[in-house]
């Protein structure tokens, strides 16, 4: 029988709190601890040691980004879902350039809940390419503005991945997820065995740091491999 994940919930809502925490139970997710702001969470996560936090962006005290920075600075391992009431959140964009491995909107279903925690806990990020594709263009440096009302969050801290660290093939397959492409369709575009494909993918992750996906298509805009508004893959539209 799998190990069940062992999670965290951090919002200021107890209501939301509550909610998760028996819909995760019910499927069988081992909720150990709740926070109600950004540095109980901190602190939840020292002490708890959880596989994954469930992590609200907007909370009093501390927020979640600053939260999300802090607990991958020093537990490594852990994985963070964001939760959002907007998809397009440049508050997400933030946390995922911080190394959270996805989001979920607050509605979620129950079962697509527990699913995203399951998923995470194995190591892959939660969000498709495309959506990550799609914060990014919106939301990475030199991209155009948008009329959201509010202060844009502090930009993560920059971390330095040497591009030249990569083969020439390397650096295509990093620009092609870029765009949104699976390793499926990366294996068909390049003519390539998908076994070959993660290779290279798994390559790409270690020489950059990169803890998944998410990350590696915001870093592909953010040093220029992808600029917004370049032509749409089948997996981006």
């Amino acid at each position: 029988m799998a190990r069940a994940p062992r999670v965290v919930i951090a919002d200021d809502q107890e209501l939301v709190r509550t909610g998760f925490r028996m819909i995760l139970t019910a499927r069988g997710v081992d909720v150990v601890g709740e926070a109600c702001d950004g540095a109980e969470a901190v602190e939840a996560v020292r002490e708890l040691r959880p596989d994954v936090v469930l992590m609200d962006i907007r909370m009093p005290v501390m927020d979640g980004l600053e939260a999300t920075r802090r607990i991958l600075a020093q537990d490594p391992a852990c994985r963070v879902i964001m939760l959002t009431t907007f998809d397009l959140d440049r508050y997400v964009y933030a946390a995922l350039a911080a190394g959270a491995s996805g989001f979920l909107l607050k509605d979620v279903t129950p079962a697509h809940l527990a699913a995203a925690v399951r998923l995470v806990d194995t190591g892959d990020a939660l969000l498709a390419p495309a959506i990550t594709r799609r914060l990014v263009e919106r939301f990475a440096p030199g991209a155009p503005a948008v009329g959201q009302a509010g202060p844009p969050p502090a930009p993560a801290p920059a971390v330095h991945r040497d591009l030249a660290a990569l083969t020439p093939r390397e650096r295509e397959v990093l620009t092609l997820m870029g765009r949104g492409l699976s390793n499926t369709e990366l294996a068909r575009t390049l003519t390539l065995s998908e076994a070959t494909v993660k290779t290279h993918v798994a390559r790409i992750f270690a020489k950059l740091t990169l803890r998944d996906r998410a990350q590696a298509v915001v870093l592909a805009y953010e040093t220029g491999l992808v600029s917004p508004g370049d032509a749409d893959t089948p997996a981006a539209r």
